[in-house]
């Protein structure tokens, strides 16, 4: 059931579960890379969702709203709703032709405590966003401000880079990009991710034997 906002036609979630810090926490230590292995690459962002902004690391519970293409109006809303650690995850319907988020906008996620956003639609002010220490993955950048008429959804699933994003998964982010990690899976994953990172580094081990030794230079 969802509570219908009458003034601004955004409907928003009852209460949903976020993930404890204690259990997160290790993977926000993990490449996105491992973490994406460890769920067998099912629920990786495609890489048309990039990092904007200076920060290359993200890690929190989904925040997730669902705007009409380049309409904002939700995303204020939604701001309301945030607490400190959450990520904002916005379904813009890929639209590049209007900036959903902003400086302003960014302000107002640093206030609540947010790390930061994933956008499937465009951005502005990214060198301002930087600044402010948000990690910002989105499809494009625009100059381009947006509407604010709404309607809008807070708390509902939402399709962001190809993949479903319930309201309290965790979004793992870095250089390479996005991955999602169901809330009810956070536990399994950090386990297996530890197991990744110890393969990866044998393997590495073994590459570094193998390397041929450079020849000796003639005098």
């Amino acid at each position: 059931m969802f509570i219908v906002a009458a003034t601004d036609s955004v409907s928003i979630a009852p209460r949903w579960e976020r993930a404890a810090e204690e259990e997160t926490r290790p993977l926000g230590e993990a490449p996105a890379a491992d973490v994406g292995d460890a769920l067998q690459r099912m629920t990786v962002l495609d890489g048309g969702i990039r990092l904007f902004t200076g920060r290359a690391a993200l890690m929190g519970n989904a925040l997730t709203v669902d705007v009409r293409s380049g309409d904002n109006l939700a995303i204020h809303r939604a701001l309301d709703e945030a607490r400190p650690g959450d990520v904002l995850v916005v379904n813009g319907h890929g639209d590049l032709t209007r900036a959903l988020i902003g400086g302003l906008i960014g302000e107002i996620m640093v206030n609540a405590g947010v790390a930061g956003a994933v956008v499937d639609g465009a951005v502005r002010d990214v060198q301002a966003l930087t600044e402010m220490g948000l990690a910002v993955y989105a499809r494009a950048i625009t100059p381009a401000g947006p509407f604010k008429h709404g309607p809008g959804a807070i708390g509902a699933p939402v399709a962001v880079g190809g993949v479903v994003v319930a309201a309290g998964d965790v979004l793992v982010g870095d250089a390479d990009g996005v991955v999602v990690v169901p809330r009810e899976r956070v536990r399994e994953v950090v386990a297996a991710v530890g197991g990744i990172a110890e393969r990866e580094e044998a393997l590495r081990r073994r590459i570094l034997a193998a390397r041929p030794e450079p020849a000796a230079t003639a005098r």
